[in-house]
This record gives C-alpha cells, sequence and structure tokens, in this order.
C-alpha cells in the first residue's frame, strides 16, 4: 500500500502554509498538496483513498488564502487549487461568456477584461484571492456583486468525483453567501466558473466614493477602464497591501438591521450610516460601529485594527491566529454592547 514517503512528490507533510494566506499566519499543515486540473484533482482523490495514515475526510481547499484566518496548525490535508486559464465558451450580440479556471487571480481576471473591453466587472477591481472564491463568497465592491455577472461553475464532488454543474439560482447567493458556505461547505472543489460579461458597458458610479474619484481624476469620456483606476486608487488609499501589512480585507459583514432598530439607533447616534434594503430592512456600516468604539488604529502587540480601516484586522509582523480571533471577539462584544447589533465574521475561522 502507498504511503506518503512514496508519492513525496504529490503530498509534503509538515508543510508551512505562511505564504498562502495574507495574514502571514505561520502555521503549518499536516500535509500538503496541489491541483493544476481536474485529471490531476480526481488523481490526487484516488491515492488518497488507497494510503493509511491521512486524514481525508474533509480536505482544506485552499485558493488564494485571501478570506481565511489559521488560528493553528491545521491537522488535516490540505489542497491549494491551482487550475488557470481564461476562454471565451459563448457570445451574442451584447455579451460574452468566458469560463475561468478556480486558481486564476482574481484581479488578473478583471485586467483581462478590462483589455478586452468586457464589462460587469470593473468595481471589483483589486479584490485579493482567486476566481473559484468569487461565487462563494459572493464578493462585492461598490454597488456590485459576482451574482450580477455570475453564468455558471462547475464544480468536483469530492466523494463521489463527479462534476457538478451548479446555476445561479443552485448557488443561492446572498450577501457575502451562497450555497457552498453552508448546505455544500466541504463538499466540493470549484473548478471553474463562467461570467456573463458586457460587450455594452453600464456603468455603476453611485456606490461609495467613484464619483468623486472620476472628478478628482477629470475623467471627461467615462469608461470601464476609468472606473476600475478609480476603484484601485479607492482601495489602495483606505486599505493596506496584503504583502506589506498581513489581513485578509474586511473582517466583518455590514449588518442587517430593521427599520425600527435603525431609527432608534439614530435617534442616540445621530450620525449613524445605514442604507436602505428593498427588504425595508437598513444595512449598517460595520466599520462605523467598530471605530465608534474606539477600535480604529487599536494595536496590541502585531494584532491590530488599521489606522485608516475599522473594519480590517492586521498582522503587523508576528501575531498568532489567536491573538487575532480574540481581538476580533472584543470587537464583536463592544459593538454588541454600546449599539446592541450583533456582527459576523466575513473571514473563514480555521
Amino acid at each position: 500500500m502507498p504511503t506518503p514517503i512514496q508519492i513525496k512528490l504529490m503530498i509534503q507533510e509538515n508543510f508551512s502554509l505562511k505564504p498562502f494566506n495574507t495574514f502571514g499566519i505561520d502555521v503549518h499543515a499536516r500535509f500538503f498538496s496541489r491541483f493544476n486540473n481536474v485529471e490531476s484533482l480526481r488523481q490526487l482523490l484516488d491515492d488518497l483513498k488507497q494510503m493509511s495514515g491521512l486524514p481525508i475526510d474533509t480536505p482544506l481547499v485552499l485558493g488564494g488564502g485571501s478570506n481565511v484566518l489559521f488560528t493553528g496548525d491545521v491537522n488535516r490535508l490540505v489542497i491549494k487549487n491551482e487550475i488557470s486559464g481564461i476562454r471565451l465558451v459563448a457570445e451574442d450580440e451584447d455579451h460574452v461568456y468566458l469560463q475561468a479556471g478556480a486558481g486564476v487571480n482574481w484581479h488578473q481576471f478583471v485586467l483581462y477584461c478590462l483589455e478586452n473591453n468586457y464589462a460587469g466587472v470593473e468595481n471589483l477591481s483589486l479584490i485579493p484571492g482567486n476566481v473559484g472564491a468569487s461565487p462563494m463568497q459572493n464578493i462585492g465592491a461598490y454597488g456590485v456583486e459576482i451574482k450580477d455577472v455570475f453564468h455558471e461553475l462547475e464544480a468536483v464532488h469530492l466523494e463521489e468525483q463527479t462534476t457538478v454543474v451548479f446555476s445561479k439560482t443552485d448557488c443561492a447567493f446572498g450577501y457575502r453567501e451562497s450555497v457552498f458556505k453552508h448546505k455544500h461547505k466541504s463538499s466540493f472543489v470549484i473548478t471553474s466558473v463562467t461570467y456573463k460579461l458586457s460587450k455594452k458597458p453600464h456603468f455603476n458610479t453611485s456606490y461609495g466614493a467613484i464619483e468623486a474619484e472620476l472628478q478628482k481624476m477629470q475623467v471627461k469620456d467615462l469608461s470601464i477602464q476609468a472606473i476600475a483606476k478609480a476603484v484601485i486608487n479607492i482601495r489602495t488609499s483606505k486599505l493596506p497591501d496584503p504583502q506589506v501589512i498581513g489581513n485578509a480585507g474586511s473582517f466583518f459583514k455590514n449588518p442587517e438591521v430593521p427599520a425600527e432598530k435603525y431609527e432608534a439607533l439614530k435617534e442616540q447616534h445621530p450620525s449613524i450610516v445605514g442604507y436602505k434594503l428593498d427588504n425595508g430592512h437598513v444595512k449598517l456600516a460595520a466599520g462605523w460601529l467598530i471605530e465608534q468604539c474606539g477600535w480604529k488604529g487599536y494595536r496590541k502587540g502585531d494584532a491590530g485594527c488599521h489606522v485608516k480601516q475599522a473594519l480590517v484586522l492586521v498582522n503587523y509582523g508576528k501575531a498568532s491566529g489567536k491573538e487575532i480571533f480574540d481581538l476580533s471577539t472584543a470587537i464583536l462584544d463592544s459593538v454588541q454592547d454600546k449599539f446592541g447589533v450583533l456582527l459576523e465574521r466575513e473571514v473563514n475561522i480555521i
């Protein structure tokens, strides 16, 4: 029977995950492997079934590592998705359908669309992570979410090794939510995502500071490239670069509260930031709530809350995952005490 030693070129033991998570947390996986196509994934899963002594029940699938916080060593198999490639699979008069490998860097995919004048993802520029995570998280920014451009995805079932196609309806998208975060969590490996992009752009500049940034840039002829540049300027001015300061972007979701709750809060805190939703609720700005509790710029050791954006927790160097997690818990407690609002972590805790 094969052992880890006999196939060591495929599986590595006691493997450091520090380079593979944007928090830069120095933890180790008991076993680690990679795959770059569906065939190599299936071969890996077949090999694992023949091996004794490996914790193979629920392997952890790792993409860009930009939405995960490791709080300790991972005592199981970690498999890294490195499926690459972008290809045009269909088009009509108004749209193109692009299929991208799940291991493609998200921003590189956005740049590809910009270079080819395919509209729809320009507002999602510079979001860290890979294509495979985009439908899992239903990533969004500046008034656009993945569900707005999503067509379908392919995923391999870890147990049955069958390829399943998921439509937009199948994915059950919500605010930073999908079926892959609940019902199908740890059951599938997303291998490719197909997006429906527009040949004729419909510009979305109403959210956040995009309009102001476009004016600052003195843009006269609006384009998807100009919007992308504005978004990049805004993000780089507010958010830390993970290659400089470890972070996973927004650590908490913006909470939704009933309209009555919002009005009561507004009476007590007139400057509270909220956005009315179609469902009658109001979405509060988590960053504002956290800042009002005094956390913005807070630092204890190497774990902290970013000086420019309270929504972002950071690792200044050698913070442990547990230290950052404990900081997030303290923030949750203080927001609930002050406002009666329970925040939810957006980052996956492992």
